[in-house]
């Protein structure tokens, strides 16, 4: 019986231990956080930012710190915080460009990686968010990119903006921004960079939609450009008055304001992206007939522009596919004429633009050599960055053909490295989380696949390039 009591209490006091602490990684304080903010054995909370703080591995001391105000678009909320230092993976310094490449702290930095805009939106835990970059790192990767938006007409599940009529709210909760500050924890926690995405283009990818991929479809999901036009203007506007229209150019300013302020002190962000693939038209809406390169790259002006007079910490790139345009040129390819709206040699001049981005999926794109179009692709960037003397990224690329994907990588790689490219995104980084795979539109690459080798091999070999 006293054996049976001593166990019942040993029990109930576990019990309440587990309810008054948080499990590693999980949340620990931030403004209005209610839960618990001592950290089970072996963690200690740390403060990733005046809203989240996080328990991770390490032993801690603590100091108390003044109180402090943070300001934010809507308003001032005072707080008090104690600052703790705990054996974590320093976080420290921010990435800067010299010439064609990278730098942190006067040392090379190595840009490689891969995307995973799936992060912040569908509502992992901590524990699961730290999985995914576990999966991440391992596969050499010291840069992740993520989407940091989430454009709704309706208060459901997660969303970072929420329209209502012509006005939006920025949602900070913890179906809000709070899950941004999660995933921006987590890669300090791992020693990782996030490059993150304001926008959206809106752009339906015709590969996905040929193998019936529509529920990851992650172009046409989490709101868009036209959310814009459409909740300001109502609907029926051509796409590209995203671009020109004032109203909507200061909705979109006072949102980007809203989430670069919030992180300005941030080292982990490595850059803002202004939007993913920009083009003349979006995938319901076509261009006007007066839509040209000269439309989007006056609108990259503007908003990188501003972008760098709110915050001179952070790097600025665009988020484009890298398109030319150069009329009448490579057999008259698409991507070569400028009717998309993007002019990447004019683009990578502007001066708010720290580096330039481009894409690169020839089976979408309707390109029949896979391989040798992309080596193409490829060297045809190297180019152009050699001659503007800036980064170049390749921020996404992929096929979904398995049987050649391996060696189609390996000489893609290849061609990286030869060209002297800085660095490549891989679209997609997965993993395997408690609640199943991440989701998968047919390019995802786990641990285990053979691309997951060439990607650790990839990285050794950016690395040694310096």
């Amino acid at each position: 019986m006293i054996r049976s009591t001593l166990l019942f209490l040993a029990l109930a006091i576990a019990s309440v231990h587990a309810q008054t602490t948080s499990p590693v990684f999980g949340q620990c304080g931030g403004e209005g956080w209610t839960g618990p903010t001592a950290c089970a054995t072996g963690s200690v909370c740390v403060v990733q930012n005046p809203f989240y703080s996080q328990c991770v591995p390490g032993t801690v001391t603590t100091t108390t710190g003044p109180t402090t105000t943070v300001s934010t678009s809507t308003a001032s909320k005072t707080s008090t915080a104690s600052t703790s230092t705990a054996s974590v993976p320093a976080q420290t310094g921010f990435v800067k460009v010299s010439g064609t490449k990278f730098t942190l702290n006067g040392a090379p930095y190595t840009f490689f990686g891969g995307n995973a805009y799936w992060l912040p939106l569908m509502g992992y835990s901590t524990a699961d968010i730290n999985t995914a970059f576990d999966a991440i790192v391992g596969s050499g990767a010291t840069t992740v990119r993520t989407w940091g938006f989430n454009e709704v007409t309706s208060p459901n599940g997660i969303y970072f903006h929420l329209w209502n009529g012509n006005t939006a709210t920025v949602n900070t909760g913890a179906n809000g921004l709070e899950m941004l500050d999660a995933v921006i924890a987590a890669a300090k926690a791992h020693g990782v960079r996030l490059v993150i995405a304001l926008h959206n283009q809106q752009l339906v990818n015709f590969i996905w939609t040929l193998a019936n991929f529509s529920s990851f479809n992650h172009r046409s999901d989490y709101g868009g450009m036209d959310v814009y036009t459409a909740q300001i203007l109502g609907s029926g506007q051509f796409h590209d008055v995203f671009y020109t229209n004032p109203t909507i150019i200061a909705a979109f300013k006072t949102y980007v304001q809203a989430v670069v302020t919030r992180y300005i002190n941030e080292p982990t962000i490595l850059a803002w992206e202004l939007a993913n693939e920009p083009r003349c038209g979006g995938s319901n809406t076509a261009a006007s007939p007066t839509c040209n390169t000269t439309t989007i790259t006056t609108w990259i002006e503007t908003m990188s522009s501003f972008v760098k007079s709110l915050d001179s910490n952070h790097l600025v790139t665009i988020g484009d596919e890298g398109f030319f345009n150069r009329p009448g040129s490579n057999n008259f390819d698409f991507v070569y004429q400028g009717t998309l709206g993007i002019d990447f040699e004019a683009n990578i001049k502007i001066t708010t633009v720290d580096y330039a981005t481009f894409h690169m999926y020839p089976e979408s794109w309707g390109e029949s050599d896979v391989e040798p179009w992309g080596v193409q692709w490829i060297t045809d960037h190297a180019t152009v960055m050699a001659s503007a003397n800036k980064p170049v990224i390749m921020e996404e690329f992929g096929i979904v053909n398995t049987t050649t994907r391996t060696s189609t990588y390996s000489d893609w790689y290849s061609t990286v490295i030869s060209t002297d490219i800085t660095g490549d995104l891989i679209w997609q980084s997965g993993a395997e989380l408690s609640v199943g795979p991440t989701p998968d539109d047919g390019y995802m690459i786990f641990p285990g696949n053979p691309e997951y080798t060439l990607m650790q091999q990839h990285a050794a070999a950016l690395k040694a390039r310096g």
